[in-house]
């Protein structure tokens, strides 16, 4: 019997820090662990004895590249306990800061974590240095820095914001400063299209697995928007129901040696998959029009089941990003408004959809508003077993290919999920054992 283990250390371009364990024996695998080795970092319990004012900066800092999600999924769960209605205005806000979210971390991952995978680099510096390429890096770093600009105007700073709070802001911009964040929008729709195009052309091409897993695609959807925060959630499997029946419908497990908890759907137990992708099958036709028109022209249909598609969706979210701030520009008043927030012992539920996905919290309150119990459950715990089965489904056509071939062809898979597992700076460790 012979044994080869091969060790990837340190790899970047995903968020967080994990291993892959695959035996193989012969030509065929007989085991995969996907298993996130980030420490507990127990964000719940730290929220328990604190005051609702509290609770969104404390959660916003749960993650340094969606703190917007946090902090939007917190405050809708916070306002849902105490029955409080935000004005149009307020919610506009929240939209737009959502979005400026989207853009970024949208950019980061096409670009910067994804996009060296099929160009054969090891990274967007590679692509910066080459002449060819520079133009992409460069329509890159703009959007990010437009979805960044946009986060500090209304958030008060580009990483964890602080003027969202439950009620409303504690500052809003002014009508100048929002009129050219527009124009900069407007000037970005040409880097959009470019983006779908290029998603477009690593996704239909070659590069791509012909890969479309059966499984459930779960985000909150709304007959009205594109949902991004409050809404129900839904699934392509049929499943449509209120944020307070999530635990009736998805269960998590500690599954060792993970550190994570997992989620499945607790009627099948089966795993299932969120994020862009998921959002994208579910809500194609509230698009924006310049989105769906760019779908259409690079020829990207949905539904679609294959977690490649992923960079396409994300590509049309920054599309629909931009077109739906330029639209919340367009009516804002900027009047400055004020409202009263009154505790009281409840119980409340709230998410937002952040880059990765679906994003849940739940909190049950006194009568002061101190938090008594906390529940939040994350995009990547949720896609941490459709990953693994991804890989078990993958990893047969890949066995008689070179390690390393197998070793890069497993690292693309789990970053078109763009996992976020801390907000440090590496992610995989691969250990293949051929018996």
């Amino acid at each position: 019997m012979s044994e080869r283990r091969i060790h990837v250390e340190d790899i970047a371009r995903v968020e967080g820090e994990g291993r892959l364990d695959v035996e193989l024996s012969d030509g065929e695998v007989l085991n995969v662990c996907f298993e996130v080795k980030e420490p507990p970092r127990f964000f719940e319990v730290f929220l328990v004895g604190r005051h609702y004012s509290e609770v969104p900066d404390f959660t916003a800092r749960i993650c340094g590249i969606c703190p917007v999600s946090y902090e939007m999924a917190s405050i809708a769960a916070i306002e849902d306990a105490f029955g409080f209605q935000p004005s149009e205005q307020t919610r506009d806000l929240r939209r737009l800061l959502a979005m400026s979210q989207w853009i970024q971390s949208h950019a980061l991952h096409i670009y910067m974590l994804a996009l060296p995978d099929y160009l054969g680099v090891e990274s967007v510096f590679a692509l910066a240095s080459d002449p060819d390429n520079l133009p992409v890096v460069k329509r890159a770093l703009s959007l990010k820095r437009l979805g960044n600009d946009i986060t500090k105007l209304i958030g008060g700073r580009e990483i964890h914001p602080v003027s969202a709070r439950p009620g409303g802001f504690t500052d809003i911009p002014s009508r100048a400063a929002l009129d050219e964040i527009a124009r900069r929008l407007e000037a970005a729709l040409s880097d959009a299209r470019e983006t779908v195009k290029l998603a477009a052309s690593i996704v239909h091409s070659d590069k791509v697995p012909d890969f479309c897993p059966r499984c459930d695609h779960i985000a909150l959807s709304s007959a009205t928007e594109y949902a991004v925060s409050g809404a129900n959630f839904a699934s392509t499997g049929g499943l449509s129901a209120p944020l307070r029946e999530f635990r009736s419908h998805i269960v998590e497990k500690h599954v060792p040696p993970s550190n994570a908890l997992r989620s499945y759907l607790a009627a099948s137990g089966k795993s299932f998959l969120v994020g862009a992708l998921a959002r994208v099958n579910l809500n194609f036709d509230r698009l924006s029009p310049g989105a769906r028109e760019a779908a259409k022209e690079v020829g990207a249909r949905f539904p679609n089941l294959s977690p490649y598609y992923g960079m396409i969706a994300r590509a049309l979210e920054i599309y629909h990003s931009i077109e739906e701030s330029l639209a919340i520009i367009g009516r804002y008043s900027g009047v400055r408004e004020t409202a009263e927030i009154t505790p009281r012992a409840s119980e409340g539920w709230g998410a937002s959809e952040a880059p990765r996905g679906l994003l849940y919290h739940n909190y049950v309150f006194d009568e002061s508003g101190i938090v008594q119990r906390a529940n939040i459950v994350a995009p990547t715990a949720m896609n941490s077993a459709n990953i693994e089965e991804n890989l078990k489904a993958l990893l047969p056509r890949w066995v008689s290919l070179p390690l390393e071939e197998i070793t890069l062809r497993c690292e693309t898979l789990i970053r078109a999920y763009d996992p976020c597992f801390s907000c440090s700076a590496h992610f995989l460790k691969l250990n293949i054992r051929q018996v």
